[in-house]
């Protein structure tokens, strides 16, 4: 056997599906949300995700993906029904405590990567220690606990960058602040990793990339994935499991290796 197929293979085994056997971390029950009366975006969503699944949410634009996610983390209000995100209960505008406890838990990384690019790479990684007890001190890796510090370098040498720590975020290529974002999301080891189209903005290869890494960490360390794609393929090969959105609702909720050519044209309507 070839090395490519070995290496192939091995990337396979280190990204296949593992059962859905923990507890919800995020309940959706009839969620609707609208804008307006013209703009009803999604339409009485019924979702549990467990412990440790790789979810991913695909659909058309307008099918309703990042208004679902934003409902989840309370970015949006609920316009009827209700969500459970990490024990937190969201019916219509969460407060800020809510909002504050579900986020000490939760990482997120989108196509944007809102890095601040004239601090250190190793400060924005420190950024993500925001919002947890003195976390005034993480708007700087000088101010920053050595704890902190810490978290940080490790969260970059697990993206293979430990040797940029001291870098300016705007001195790095593209692919390199996507994997920054990433360290920045899981410095506290969150127990949920949202990702709004975290590869979109790649060409095929690099965004392949950063989804194998997505996918290995979140193995590794035992975090619940959610992530939206256009790609099927990404889809496929790095999520246990395919929601698909259609006109605000759920289309498809199965096994993401189940998927047909059939069932993306009726999603897609191609």
């Amino acid at each position: 056997m070839s090395d490519l197929m070995e290496a192939t293979r091995a990337a396979a085994a280190e990204t296949a599906p593992a059962p859905a056997t923990g507890d919800p971390v995020v309940i959706a029950k009839g969620l609707h949300k609208s804008y307006d009366r013209r703009r009803v975006v999604l339409k009485g969503v019924d979702l549990t995700i467990r412990e440790g699944e790789r979810v991913a949410l695909i659909g058309s634009n307008g099918s309703g993906k990042s208004t679902f996610l934003k409902c989840l983390i309370g970015l949006h209000p609920i316009s009827e029904g209700e969500v459970t995100t990490l024990g937190e209960h969201f019916t219509r505008l969460p407060d800020s405590a809510q909002r504050s406890r579900m986020r000490r838990s939760t990482g997120f990384v989108f196509q944007k990567h809102c890095l601040v690019k004239r601090r250190s790479v190793l400060s924005n990684v420190v950024h993500g220690m925001l919002g947890t007890e003195g976390s005034w001190r993480g708007f700087s890796q000088s101010t920053a606990p050595e704890s902190w510090r810490k978290a940080a370098l490790d969260a970059l040498a697990e993206v293979n960058l430990a040797g940029f720590a001291d870098s300016r975020a705007d001195a790095l290529s593209g692919g390199q602040q996507q994997r920054v974002a990433i360290a920045r999301a899981l410095v506290r080891r969150p127990r949920l990793l949202i990702a709004d189209e975290p590869a979109a903005s790649r060409d095929p290869v690099s965004g392949r990339d950063v989804m194998a890494l997505f996918a290995r960490l979140c193995r590794q360390h035992g975090i619940t994935l959610i992530f939206t794609s256009h790609d099927m393929a990404q889809a496929r090969e790095f999520s246990d499991r395919t929601v698909a959105l259609r006109a605000g609702r759920i289309f498809i909720d199965r096994p993401s290796r189940d998927i047909t050519p059939r069932d993306l044209e009726e999603v897609f309507d191609v």
